[in-house]
């Protein structure tokens, strides 16, 4: 879905529209829009469970929505200075940082293992996708400043994965967090489009363009139910495991698209497919490393605790 999602999203914010071939530039506006739908069905799930929901401080859905926003933002805004596959290439990182600033600033410990695991398959992912044509020192110049967004979206991820660790001993519930993270969002981007003016300059180009609107709601319904999964990766397994499935995505869906069109693979992409793959064979030897309870004294033997 989220595969889905941002093709539908390169799509429709690069189509031109009407006699003088306008482009939607409207990031504030898309996003809260965006923001709107995923609130409305993480409450209208919510509603139907009609379940008990833990006490979270909401201080921690302002802040994670805070660095969520801006990292979604900074990440749409860098593709108007670097190339797609540049901007993929940088936050393949995310993990890294999801992972640092969880230690730094929210004392979470990681045994040695996961640390080999997120290097190998970061690094891994960025010797597959590195480009083979080297850039003009012009062109290189030009998109510097489109690195730097990249890289405080990178902050803000992992800056986001710290306020998710903090929310976990309240043992939030997925779409509780989906709603009050979207929540506060709206609020921020309702602000930013108010300041910066660009509400109405959005207003006027659906008006203008109404056929737009189809395209929006689309986007929105793939990226509501894209959310629904990441929220629900978060609460059950923790902001780096998501940051690890959705960077291996990637790779895969890269990866997938060579095979499908029958393109060879360079020695290094050779070399990178072994390096995440062995990340990910030691992700999953050290979760079922932790689910094996200790030998019994009277039998050697080791079984698997059902969940």
């Amino acid at each position: 879905s989220l595969s889905l999602s941002l093709s539908f999203f390169l799509a429709s914010t690069r189509s031109k529209y009407g006699p003088h071939n306008e482009k939607f530039t409207f990031a504030f506006g898309l996003v809260f829009v965006q923001c709107l739908f995923n609130s409305a069905f993480a409450k209208s799930v919510l509603h139907l469970r009609q379940e008990p929901l833990p006490g979270v401080p909401r201080y921690l859905f302002a802040m994670c929505a805070l660095t969520y926003v801006t990292a979604m933002f900074t990440s749409n805004k860098a593709l108007e200075y670097v190339a797609y596959p540049t901007q993929v290439l940088l936050k393949a990182c995310k993990p890294i940082s999801v992972m640092l600033l969880g230690v730094l600033l929210a004392h979470k410990r990681y045994p040695i293992l996961k640390y080999l695991c997120v290097t190998l398959i970061v690094v891994g992912v960025v010797i597959f996708m590195y480009p083979d044509k080297s850039k003009p020192p012009k062109q290189v110049g030009a998109e510097l400043f489109g690195e730097i967004v990249v890289g405080i979206s990178l902050i803000c991820d992992g800056l986001t994965g710290v306020a998710q660790e903090k929310m976990s001993p309240y043992r939030v519930a997925s779409h509780q967090m989906m709603a009050e993270v979207n929540d506060f969002s709206s609020l921020y981007l309702l602000g930013a489009l108010i300041v910066t003016g660009e509400g109405l300059k959005f207003v006027d180009f659906v008006m203008r363009y109404p056929y737009c609107i189809a395209n929006i709601i689309i986007l929105s319904i793939l990226s509501c139910f894209g959310q629904n999964f990441v929220f629900l990766t978060v609460t059950n397994f923790g902001p780096l495991t998501c940051s690890l499935i959705t960077t291996t995505r990637k790779f895969i869906t890269i990866l997938f698209s060579i095979l499908f069109f029958h393109n060879s693979l360079l020695r290094r992409q050779w070399l990178a497919m072994c390096l995440v793959f062995t990340g990910l064979l030691l992700e999953s030897f050290s979760k079922k490393k932790k689910t094996m309870p200790p030998p019994s004294p009277k039998h050697a033997v080791f079984r698997q605790q059902t969940v």
